[in-house]
């Protein structure tokens, strides 16, 4: 429902136009003056304000400037008895979405509303496509040295198989990306790709998370509930921290990989599911199987290819491509000027020592980009003050 802020003075012109737009199926708030619907606009969200222009104590001017300055994005719609081009002019000038001469026309006001909710349609189309290119460029693989080279050039190999992979590495050094790249160049890079953090669902929880659930099936299954195997049919499901997963969960992950089939816990019908999986660890899973934790038959079938993405204490040379990568995206985000990071402070950032790897990294950039003062450079002393990094 589009909601609408209607500021003016004359009692007749707020409730002859509150109920126009009602009529149109609009929810409308109504403020008798200038400064009252400067409080209610900058308070709460709308998508249209109707203001007129000659008001006491603030007039329309006024409250389109100040809204401006506090940065309210409101289309607003000025509205005169007195109207001139000159006073038209000035409006769309200072950034008025329209102007509207009373007596107020119906036709006229109702083309406004269709062009304002258009407006807003495609304001937050562009956002959404925004948080889409955002994520596309976070899940690139940031690095030029030769253990990220070769990564990639394993990725680009495999991606357009269907050949399940192992990605194998310590927490924080970027397993996901790998499995993100792995589905964005595969042949099913318009289909889902489904995470499941098998580390983090408790051991009672994981079969009916991969696999779904009928109604009744326990306690709380009050509604038939698809798991995240056929949420992923035809596209790409990764398993992180697989070496987490439960001895039962494993054997039906591994009948479903056998037979393409599942079945919902408290279920009896098979259903069929093609599923790439990708799945990640950092345990040792051949270890894990001689301690009797992780079932052989299962890693053969996942372990088709192995990629393993070391830690970034092993590739320091990547350390100013990944700042410099945080940097921008973080900046953007924040809305700040990116800022420079002089060579000292660049030097202290690789030789220190990254126990959390590239998520230990990012999270310094950040830190340091809300503690740099805007404008100023990140300097060494701003990085032996805030970035609380440890030493080899």
């Amino acid at each position: 429902m589009t909601k609408v802020l209607i500021i003016d003075d004359e009692a007749p012109i707020r409730n002859s136009l509150r109920e126009l737009l009602e009529e149109e199926g609009c929810r409308v708030e109504v403020a008798e003056d200038g400064a009252k619907g400067l409080s209610q606009a900058v308070k709460f969200a709308f998508d249209l304000i109707f203001c007129d222009i000659k008001m006491p104590r603030m007039d329309g001017m006024e409250v389109l400037a100040m809204l401006k300055e506090k940065g309210v994005a409101t289309p607003v719609v000025m509205i005169s008895g007195h109207g001139t081009v000159d006073v038209a002019v000035r409006a769309i000038k200072e950034g008025a979405f329209d102007f509207i001469e009373k007596p107020l026309d119906l036709n006229r006001l109702i083309v406004t509303l269709r062009h304002a909710t258009e407006r807003k349609a495609l304001r937050e189309k562009a956002m959404e496509l925004e948080r889409a290119l955002n994520e596309e460029k976070a899940s690139t693989i940031v690095g030029a040295s030769q253990a990220i080279r070769n990564i990639s050039d394993r990725i680009a190999t495999v991606a357009p198989t269907e050949a399940r992979v192992l990605v194998t590495g310590p927490n924080g050094s970027g397993k996901e990306l790998v499995a993100r790249q792995l589905h964005a160049l595969s042949a099913r890079a318009d289909a889902p790709f489904i995470e499941v953090n098998c580390a983090a669902i408790p051991s009672e929880l994981i079969e009916s998370e991969l696999f779904g659930h009928e109604k009744g099936a326990f306690t709380s299954a009050v509604k038939q509930r698809k798991g995240k195997f056929e949420l992923a049919h035809g596209g790409t499901l990764f398993l992180d921290e697989i070496g987490d997963m439960s001895p039962s969960a494993q054997a039906k992950v591994l009948r479903a990989l056998q037979e393409n089939r599942i079945t919902r816990v408290g279920g009896d019908e098979d259903i069929a599911v093609d599923v790439r999986i990708v799945a990640a660890t950092n345990r040792n899973l051949l270890a894990e199987i001689d301690a009797g934790h992780f079932r052989e038959d299962l890693y053969h079938r996942l372990a088709v290819i192995l990629v393993e993405v070391p830690p970034l204490n092993d590739r320091r040379e990547d350390v100013p491509l990944l700042v410099n990568h945080f940097l921008g995206r973080i900046c953007g985000n924040y809305n700040l000027p990116v800022p420079m990071v002089e060579s000292e402070a660049m030097r202290l950032l690789q030789d220190a020592n990254w126990r959390g790897n590239i998520r230990e990294l990012r999270n310094v950039v950040e830190r340091l980009v809300i503690l740099t003062p805007r404008g100023a450079d990140i300097t060494a002393d701003a990085i032996r003050q805030n970035a609380g990094l440890s030493e080899r």
